[in-house]
């Protein structure tokens, strides 16, 4: 896929503001600070364009992108470490979780992982939380350049050990780097050919 456009759209809190045009939609979320602002410019061939930010917890709202003027990548807030009150991370928990369960035209989630540290719990409660639930996920690993390539194989295994023990089988996994778009050019054929069947379902729907 080629990336022509990519704008942002707008940040929403409620479901029932966010755009109802129908096209598909793909979430964007990991823990915070797994460098998911940057891996989504990367992605999109935009510099800027989601804000990257040292500090965790700066995405606070469901972050809307149009891209190529046919689908949106949201961009949903981090979960784990973040500098904000109980009161706040739960409400931005019940934003997530609505959108997650109650969205329909939301096609897949990207759970971007951090392929330099361990499998942290909260990665894996989300995932196991995610396949309770039947929503379609796919797993990003991040940061893909940041580690020797033996060290990476290393992380990868003892990555693919842990979920294992929870996984019977695993959705599609993508191993990317923002700086070198290393992955960028599978996600996006993985992201055209969902389209295509999307599409082709509306169409159906029509006639």
């Amino acid at each position: 896929m080629e990336i022509k456009q990519a704008s942002y759209e707008g940040s929403f809190v409620r479901l029932s503001d966010c755009p109802k045009d129908e096209r598909p939609e793909y979430a964007f979320i990991g823990r915070s600070n797994v460098g998911k602002s940057s891996l989504i410019n990367s992605l999109v061939a935009r510099k800027g364009l989601a804000k990257v930010s040292k500090s965790p917890g700066k995405t606070q709202t469901l972050n809307y992108f149009l891209v190529n003027e046919n689908w949106y990548l949201v961009d949903l807030p981090g979960y784990g470490y973040a500098k904000v009150s109980q009161k706040q991370r739960a409400a931005w928990q019940r934003m997530i979780d609505t959108y997650l369960l109650k969205r329909e035209v939301l096609q897949c989630a990207f759970v971007l992982i951090d392929s330099n540290i361990p499998l942290q719990k909260n990665d894996i409660n989300f995932m196991n939380w995610l396949g309770e639930k039947r929503i379609p996920f796919v797993i990003v690993y991040t940061k893909c350049d940041r580690s020797a390539k033996r060290q990476l194989e290393k992380n990868m295994e003892s990555i693919q050990k842990d979920l294992s023990e929870h996984w019977h089988q695993l959705p599609a996994q993508f191993f990317t780097s923002a700086e070198k778009r290393t992955g960028q050019e599978e996600i996006l054929t993985f992201i055209e050919e969902i389209n295509a069947q999307y599409f082709s379902y509306l169409e159906e729907r029509k006639s």
